[in-house]
């Protein structure tokens, strides 16, 4: 028997759609929320092909663990100055960066009507990889994954827990056409002493070029980019692999050698 809860949690960390999963293991959604309840059995079959989609082992699916999984937690550490790190193995990574850029992301365009979750995810990821690429150095750092609507920050969830249960933002559940939308609202300034000003201008630039775009738009993009192309599904995506993009997406000029 698949543990219910399990297979909501795989679904909501990959951002994948329940009509997606639905789709692709042959039910209506609405079947598929009754599996996710724990109403409905999963046949054999179809517990196959949602353990493709995920990425794991039958076993896995079944036992309700993975082998491999992403884990984030965001632990305070005592010393002479109090910090908050980001226990994840990826090198620079930098809690009180992510949260003030995220803040200054929503002062710049979160009133924009396409700007909800999945275009803010979107914009962050190329706001790190593109940073990596021009200058060889991490901005935030965030580990991004995988996933059928394109790089996924792992972190993003729980730092967001993190800020409402301090005051610095709000979640509001909202309508875009016809679509469900989750939007972000700050509730205090961003703190941009955190950021040089070659990174304010990148994020500028960034967001002065992409965040026009819908979710779908920057979806469809982001599957041009070699870091999501290369990288296994629901696993992190390469910073180095940005140093082999094509020209559909590089933001790099490199000397003639180089190429």
């Amino acid at each position: 028997m698949i543990k219910h809860t399990f297979l909501l949690e795989l679904r909501k960390n990959q951002g994948i759609s329940q009509a997606f999963v639905a789709e692709k293991i042959g039910v209506s959604r609405a079947s598929y929320i009754e599996i996710e309840k724990g109403a409905k059995e999963l046949t054999l079959s179809q517990a196959n092909k949602i353990a493709e989609i995920f990425n794991i082992s039958l076993n896995e699916l079944i036992s309700g663990k993975t082998n491999a999984s992403i884990e984030v937690s965001l632990q305070e550490k005592e010393s002479k100055k109090e910090k908050q790190e980001i226990r994840i193995d990826v090198p620079q990574k930098n809690l009180k960066k992510f949260k003030e850029v995220l803040l200054y992301i929503l002062e710049k365009v979160g009133g924009k009507p396409n700007v909800g979750m999945t275009v803010l995810y979107k914009l962050l990821y190329f706001i790190d990889f593109d940073y990596y690429e021009k200058f060889e150095e991490q901005l935030i750092g965030a580990t991004y994954i995988k996933n059928h609507f394109g790089p996924t920050p792992v972190e993003f969830k729980k730092i967001v827990e993190t800020m409402e249960e301090k005051g610095e933002l709000e979640t509001v559940k909202s309508k875009y056409f016809q679509h469900n939308q989750t939007k972000y609202l700050p509730r205090r300034e961003s703190d941009i002493s955190v950021l040089n000003a070659r990174e304010i201008k990148h994020i500028d630039e960034v967001l002065s070029r992409l965040s026009d775009k819908s979710a779908t738009e920057l979806s469809d993009y982001s599957h041009k980019d070699v870091p999501w192309i290369t990288a296994l599904d629901g696993r992190p995506l390469s910073y180095e692999s940005v140093f082999y993009r094509t020209k559909d997406t590089s933001v790099r000029e490199y000397e003639p050698d180089n190429l």
